[in-house]
């Protein structure tokens, strides 16, 4: 359900203007819908069918799954502060690397400009697209190659949008004489540009005030939705980080697709959280006279496997899809790629102790 909201805010259907409004982005969120509607079908009615099926035959005894630890009893609350201090530093180095970075990091959709994609038959020498480019007088935009050589993607600001794009087609067609196909071109006004910022921004805050009543809602009690919370501004600000590469790694642009990537991230993270702060309140009930912490530790480790293995599957998935999914896509599967690893760490590091410091505070412990 939190990534169905998540999608909804994508979807926006009822047309806030303060929400993006784009159709592959709506086509994103509804095929996201749908995927997420059938395959909760699948598991309730599907699944138990053919395990009802499974039962009628006197061979089948069970089913046993997959586990990476036998009986993990790891001490995750004993080890908050150091991993306190590990999200503090990666907190703050993403935010320093994205006001460093500042206007390097938005893509042609927050900045305005235009993205040119062209595909040749065979390859074509970086320097000479660089060649053709100066000599139309732009000297700094970016060029991103794939394919083998034999793809590129030419992004360039600027306010005239349209010329700068009419001198790239001329000069291509002029100087290369080799068959070009044209793939895509995009082109965003810089009034246009500096919308989409807000609206992207007011995307990010309303999912994430929406998972939070959610969840206040459903545990009856505010210290779950604040640590829930508290452990998706984590995972977006870090994701972000990875995406402003640090000061370090290669810098990924911002777009309205990296936009539903940490949506996306937000929804994906927070079921992490809920089956773990859901075993958090079974285990108050039967554990009573028992510490706070081993209640807690207890608890995360009983849905470490299940925990584990949900985003090693999904991270296995979205690999393939930075490996094999193309240079269009590439930037949006990197940063669902960082969301999982982080708000995998997030449910256990993150949001669980923020439960229980807040638990304390107000018992007066």
């Amino acid at each position: 359900l939190t990534t169905v909201i998540a999608a909804l805010v994508l979807l926006n259907p009822l047309g806030f203007n303060y929400l993006p409004t784009s159709g592959p982005i709506k086509g994103f969120a509804l095929t996201l819908t749908i995927g997420i509607c059938t395959s909760m079908f699948t598991a309730l009615v599907v699944t138990r069918v053919i395990f009802d099926l499974f039962c009628l035959s006197p061979k089948f005894t069970g089913l046993k799954m997959f586990q990476i630890f036998k009986r993990p009893s790891f001490n995750f609350i004993g080890k908050r502060w150091t991993a306190y201090v590990i999200s503090g530093v990666l907190v703050l180095a993403s935010i320093v690397s994205f006001v460093i970075n500042g206007e390097k990091n938005l893509g042609i959709d927050f900045s305005g400009g235009v993205l040119i994609q062209r595909q040749f038959v065979e390859e074509v020498p970086a320097e000479k697209i660089r060649e053709i480019l100066v000599g139309i007088g732009l000297e700094g935009v970016s060029v991103q190659y794939y394919g083998g050589g034999k793809g590129i993607i030419i992004r360039a600001g600027g306010n005239s949008s349209r010329d700068i794009d009419d001198a790239i087609k001329a000069a291509l067609s002029s100087k290369i004489d080799l068959d070009t196909y044209e793939q895509r071109t995009e082109m965003v006004g810089p009034k246009v540009g500096k919308k989409l910022q807000t609206q992207a921004l007011g995307a990010i805050i309303i999912a994430v005030l929406a998972i939070m009543a959610y969840i206040w809602f459903r545990f009856n009690e505010f210290k779950f939705a604040l640590g829930a919370v508290l452990a998706l501004v984590h995972d977006v600000i870090i994701t972000i980080g990875f995406l402003t590469g640090f000061l370090l790694l290669p810098i990924r642009e911002f777009s309205i697709p990296i936009i539903a990537a940490l949506l996306t991230i937000v929804g994906y993270s927070l079921n992490d959280t809920i089956v773990v702060f859901v075993r958090i309140r079974e285990n108050m009930k039967s554990m009573r006279g028992e510490s706070d912490e081993t209640i807690i530790n207890t608890s995360i480790n009983q849905v470490l496997n299940r925990t584990l293995l949900t985003s090693i599957t999904t991270l296995i998935v979205v690999i393939f899809l930075f490996i094999f999914g193309g240079a269009v896509i590439n930037d949006f599967a990197y940063a669902l790629m960082v969301g999982v690893v982080v708000g995998t760490y997030s449910s256990i590091y993150i949001a669980s102790p923020v439960l229980l410091f807040w638990h304390k505070r107000r018992m007066g412990k």
